[in-house]
C-alpha cells in the first residue's frame, strides 16, 4: 500500500505527524508531501487504489487502522484527489508538484518534469532566457507586480564583477502563505527557478532570505540546498539560506538587502536600484518566491503556455490565498481573471460562521476593504488599481456582517505605526498621527474625518517604500465603503 501524508506547517498543526506515527506503528510509512491546498481537510491522506491516488480527511490518529483496513469504505474517503471540485478547477502550473511529490526526492522532481526549465534555459543564450521570461508577462508575485523580465533584463546589462540572485521570502502579510507553501512543498523548484535567473543575468550566487517565523520552511529549504549542492547541477551557482528576524518592513527588498548585509532593515532611497546596485553594492535580481518558481514552468513549456493564462496585464496564474472568516480555507491557484464573488462564494464556500459576507481585505495588511458591491471586480492588477486596492501577495481575508470596520481601520494603522523602519518621517510620523486620528473619529470626534485624507496623501506622496504608501488604502477604503460604522461610533457619543 502506498501512502502519502502532508508535512505542511498547516497540516502538521493540525496533527498530521500523530497520523503519521499511527501509520507507522500499523508497518506503514507514508510519503510526507506538501499541501494540496485544502487546509480544512487537514491532516489529508492519498491512498492509491487501482493507480489512482484518493483523498482522505480530515483524519485522527484513531482513524489510521480502519483506513488502512479498508480504504474505500472509511468514512473519511473523499475520492480520487483530482477529481475533488477543489482541484478540477484549478490551473495548478506552479504548485503543480506540491502534494504530490515527496519534496526533498531529487528522483521524485525529475520524475514530474523538474529540470525540465534549467535544461532548457542552459542551452540557451543567456539574453534569450530573459526575453523568453519578458514575453511571458511573468510579474512580481509578491508586491505591486513589477514585470519580472525587465528587472533580469537591468541586471544582465549592469556591469559588475559580481552579482546576486536574492529570493525574497519574507512573507509577513496577514493571510498568505503561498511562499511557505512552494518551499514546504516543492523546495527544488524555488531552487531551479533561482538558478535560472542567474544564468540569464550571470550570477553566481543566491540567497533565499525566510521569515524566522517559518521554522519548517527553512529546514527544508536548506536541506533541499543541500541535496542540489551535491548533485552538481549547477557548479556555478549555488544557493544560501538566511533567516531573518521577523520585521515585516524586510519585506520591502532594500530593507531586506540591508538585514542580509548584517546591518538595521531600513529602507534605502532610490535611486540606485537594487538591480544597479543592491547586495553588497553589485547588480541583484530580486524575486519573491512565487515569481522565481514560476521561472521552471516557463522555461519547460515556453512563454506562450504561461501568457495563455490570465487577462489584460496580469498573465500566467496567481495562487489565491484565502482565509479568515471562510468555509473552505486553503490555497488556490488559478488564471487570474475570476471574480471576488466567485473566490468567496463559489471556492470559499462563504463565510465559516454561515453569516453574510460584509468585506474581503486583498493583499494583507495593507490591503483595501472591498465591500459587497465590488465583488465583480476581476481578479487583476490594473483591475484593483482602478479600485483603490492592490492585489499584492494576493492573500484573501474574509469577513462576516458582525465585522467592526471601524477597529480594523484603526488595527491597520496600528499594525503600520509598530512595523514602521523609522526611516522616513511620513511613515514614522504619519502611522502615529494616523492612529491618534482614527481613535478621535471612534470616540465620537468628526472634526477628525477629513484629517485623514489629508494624513493619507502625504504617506503617500512622502514614504521612501510601500510600507507608507499603501498604509492609507485600508483606512479610507473602510471608511469609504462602510461609512456607517464611523457615523455609529460618532452618534453613540
Amino acid at each position: 500500500m502506498k501512502v502519502w501524508l502532508s508535512q505542511d506547517a498547516a497540516a502538521r498543526a493540525l496533527g498530521a505527524d500523530r497520523v503519521a506515527k499511527a501509520m507507522a506503528d500499523a508497518g506503514v510509512t507514508p510519503v510526507r508531501t506538501g499541501s494540496r491546498g485544502m487546509v480544512w481537510l487537514e491532516p489529508m491522506a492519498e491512498i492509491e487504489i487501482d493507480g489512482v491516488r484518493h483523498a482522505f480527511g480530515p483524519l485522527e490518529a484513531g482513524d489510521v487502522a480502519g483506513l488502512l483496513a479498508d480504504p474505500a469504505t472509511h468514512p473519511r474517503a473523499l475520492g480520487p484527489t483530482e477529481e475533488l471540485p477543489w482541484m478540477k478547477g484549478q490551473a495548478r502550473l506552479t504548485f503543480a508538484r506540491v502534494g504530490v511529490t515527496d519534496p526533498l526526492s531529487l528522483e521524485d522532481y525529475r520524475a514530474h518534469g523538474g529540470l525540465e526549465g534549467l535544461e532548457k534555459a542552459q542551452a540557451m543564450a543567456p539574453a534569450d532566457v530573459v526575453e523568453e521570461v519578458t514575453q511571458s508577462g511573468l510579474r512580481g508575485r509578491g508586491g505591486a507586480g513589477f514585470p519580472t523580465g525587465i528587472k533580469w533584463k537591468t541586471v544582465l546589462g549592469a556591469e559588475g564583477p559580481k552579482k546576486y540572485i536574492v529570493c525574497n521570502a519574507d512573507e509577513g502579510d496577514s493571510g498568505s502563505f503561498a511562499d511557505r507553501m512552494l518551499m514546504e512543498g516543492d523546495p527544488l523548484c524555488l531552487i531551479e527557478g533561482m538558478a535560472i535567473a542567474a544564468h540569464a543575468v550571470g550570477a553566481d550566487k543566491g540567497y533565499v532570505y525566510i521569515r524566522s517565523e517559518y521554522p519548517d520552511a527553512i529546514r527544508v529549504m536548506a536541506a533541499a540546498a543541500g541535496i542540489w549542492r551535491r548533485a552538481g547541477l549547477t557548479p556555478g551557482f549555488d544557493v544560501e539560506i538566511r533567516v531573518g528576524a521577523g520585521a515585516y518592513i524586510c519585506g520591502e527588498e532594500t530593507s531586506l538587502l540591508n538585514s542580509l548585509e548584517g546591518r538595521r532593515g531600513v529602507v534605502r532611497a532610490k535611486p540606485p536600484l537594487p538591480a544597479l546596485q543592491g547586495l553588497f553594492g553589485r547588480p541583484t535580481v530580486v524575486n519573491n518566491v512565487i515569481s522565481l518558481a514560476s521561472v521552471p514552468v516557463i522555461m519547460a513549456k515556453g512563454a506562450a503556455h504561461y501568457r495563455d493564462f490570465g487577462l489584460g496585464r496580469s498573465r500566467g496564474t496567481i495562487p489565491l490565498q484565502i482565509a479568515g472568516n471562510v468555509k473552505y480555507a486553503g490555497l488556490y491557484e488559478v488564471a487570474f481573471g475570476l471574480t471576488l464573488d466567485e473566490i468567496v462564494n463559489d471556492i470559499g464556500g462563504g463565510t465559516a460562521s454561515g453569516r453574510p459576507v460584509r468585506a474581503v481585505q486583498v493583499g494583507g495588511p495593507l490591503g483595501a476593504y472591498l465591500p459587497q458591491s465590488q465583488f465583480d471586480t476581476p481578479f487583476g492588477y490594473e483591475e484593483y488599481d482602478a479600485k483603490g486596492a492592490l492585489i499584492g501577495h494576493a492573500g484573501i481575508v474574509v469577513f462576516d456582517d458582525t465585522v467592526d470596520m471601524a477597529a480594523q481601520a484603526e488595527f491597520a494603522m496600528e499594525f503600520c505605526a509598530i512595523e514602521s523602519c523609522g526611516k522616513c518621517t511620513p511613515c514614522r510620523v504619519g502611522a502615529v498621527r494616523g492612529v491618534e486620528t482614527i481613535a478621535r473619529i471612534r470616540k465620537g470626534d468628526g472634526t477628525a474625518k477629513p484629517l485623514i485624507t489629508d494624513l493619507a496623501e502625504t504617506m503617500r506622496e512622502g514614504s521612501l517604500c510601500a510600507l507608507g504608501g499603501f498604509t492609507p488604502f485600508p483606512v479610507i477604503s473602510a471608511m469609504t465603503h462602510f461609512p456607517e460604522d464611523f457615523e455609529t461610533a460618532e452618534a453613540a457619543q
